[in-house]
């Protein structure tokens, strides 16, 4: 049904919005934007970024900014991918790099993870490159990107909570913490922020979090203390006491 109401209205010269994009852009619409990518080239080549996490981590490869950054200046980099094939392609995208560590799950919030929906393999290539990205905990959701509900497949994953993980490869220390998880986005910063002492910059898709989740989130970044505005189809937040970061607000 929303495959062929896209179809329609496209014929009439209108595009369907997801209506969490709609409320989210408003509440953060007073913050400015800018290029994600001169970001993170100002920040690693200061050597800024020295320890990464990066959830939703794909193939290492397909629209992913880090990529390159990762592999010039070397930083100690979890990578996070629950979803088995994307891990496999995203181990060989790293081969031989010693400051690369691979978990293959999905951050979980109170255990509430141990599948995600994901378009068969054998579908792929009726649909655009992005698609091949999109995997995520709500069926809904790939819907909205166009896949054909015959096409969508149940794959069960592994679960890890950020404790889990932050004590499984002893990081003491956190700089850049990065997500794309189709959605679970804002569970998945709250739960960071509500249980963790690490303070590192933040960066996360904020287009399909839902808008009560966004709303709850944006007051706990105000809360803890971080800045933070739009940037593209991210939100970059910051603590406020992170005196070498203070530039970003210049920007």
């Amino acid at each position: 049904m929303i495959k062929l109401l896209k179809k329609i209205c496209g014929l009439l010269g209108f595009k369907l919005v997801d209506k969490n994009l709609i409320k989210n852009d408003r509440l953060i619409s007073k913050y400015s934007c800018r290029k994600i990518y001169n970001l993170l080239e100002k920040l690693f080549s200061e050597n800024l970024i020295n320890t990464v996490i990066q959830i939703g981590a794909n193939d290492g490869k397909r629209f992913d900014v880090l990529n390159k950054f990762i592999k010039k200046y070397l930083p100690r980099t979890i990578l996070v991918e629950p979803i088995i094939k994307n891990f496999e392609d995203l181990k060989l995208n790293y081969k031989n790099q010693q400051n690369i560590f691979f978990e293959n799950a999905a951050i979980s919030v109170d255990n509430d993870i141990n599948f995600l929906y994901k378009v068969d393999d054998q579908k792929l290539n009726l649909y655009d490159e992005h698609i091949k990205g999109i995997n995520s905990f709500s069926k809904e959701h790939l819907l909205k990107h166009g896949v054909s509900k015959s096409h969508i497949k149940k794959e069960d994953v592994n679960s890890i909570s950020f404790k889990e993980l932050i004590k499984k490869h002893s990081i003491n220390t956190l700089d850049l913490l990065m997500i794309d998880a189709e959605g679970y986005d804002g569970n998945i910063v709250i739960d960071f922020l509500s249980k963790n002492p690490l303070r590192p910059l933040i960066i996360f898709e904020y287009l399909h979090i839902k808008s009560s989740v966004f709303s709850k989130l944006i007051n706990l970044l105000n809360q803890k203390n971080f800045i933070f505005y739009k940037l593209e189809e991210n939100i970059v937040c910051f603590p406020e006491e992170n005196k070498k970061l203070k530039f970003l607000s210049n920007l």
